[in-house]
């Protein structure tokens, strides 16, 4: 499928790289990205070559959150209807089996932070900013703010859905919506390496452990551990946990065998 909104690169590490490209509207979601976004996210996670997804933004931000210019004249299911195709890749994210990294710059906000919190990892630049700022225009951000919500408390979460305060970097850090912060100059250097160190790891133990974690999210704690033992055990009967095991004892790098 050809896109117009996203730009993909795949590299010899196993990383793929997805990049928003709509720098001019500070990559805003239209409902062309939206899908592009999502369908990439699918074909990507079904591509043998690729272990690890990076999802960065082009020009001076990650994501500036929803375009507004499409929100006029929309009948209620017609406003469902977009809305839904707008959140669905932060949807799709939890969904697959291979993990993605936000390199995040800039400003991520409203639905740019919520794709950020939606991603399994989060790296930064230490001059960005974060925000549900939908409410300064007379929205919100009630659907950004569930995956912000799974990173936030609850009092803080209610704090940004309800003011639209932008947050600086150390305090995404802090709350644990960001796991790295980097100078910006280095950025694009160090989440490479960070999505190439993490494709290193067995593909089988890293998809079965996401998977389970997220499958497992809100169940109740004892059935939690029951449904984790579940995947443990599964993962020690492949041929990577064979190997990698293997390896330690002998000393070398393993070779996995992704099964």
């Amino acid at each position: 499928m050809a896109f117009q909104d996203i730009l993909i690169e795949k590299n010899d590490r196993h990383v793929a790289i997805i990049m928003l490209n709509r720098p001019e509207q500070m990559n805003t979601f239209s409902i062309r990205m939206a899908q592009e976004l999502n369908q990439a996210l699918l074909d990507l996670d079904a591509d043998p070559g690729v272990r690890v997804i990076l999802l960065k933004g082009s020009g001076k931000a990650f994501c500036a959150g929803i375009d507004v210019n499409e929100l006029a004249g929309k009948t209620p299911m017609e406003y469902q209807a977009w809305i839904e195709s707008m959140e669905q890749p932060l949807v799709t994210i939890s969904k697959l089996k291979k993990p993605v990294i936000a390199q995040v710059h800039g400003v991520a906000v409203a639905n740019g932070m919520g794709l950020a919190a939606a991603a399994d990892l989060v790296i930064a630049a230490d001059n960005v900013r974060m925000g549900l700022t939908a409410i300064n225009v007379g929205l919100n951000c009630v659907g950004p703010v569930i995956p912000v919500s799974r990173c936030v408390g609850r009092k803080k979460t209610l704090e940004l859905l309800l003011y639209g305060d932008l947050i600086k970097a150390q305090e995404a850090l802090s709350l644990g919506l960001v796991n790295k912060l980097v100078p910006k100059e280095d950025l694009e250097d160090q989440a490479l390496a960070w999505a190439a160190d993490l494709a290193q790891k067995s593909p089988v133990a890293v998809r079965i452990a996401k998977t389970a974690f997220y499958r497992s999210e809100d169940m109740h704690y004892e059935a939690r551990f029951a449904y984790m033992n579940e995947a443990f055990a599964r993962l020690c009967t492949t041929e990577d946990a064979k190997e990698g095991v293997s390896a330690f004892f002998e000393k070398r790098p393993p070779q996995w065998q992704e099964k």
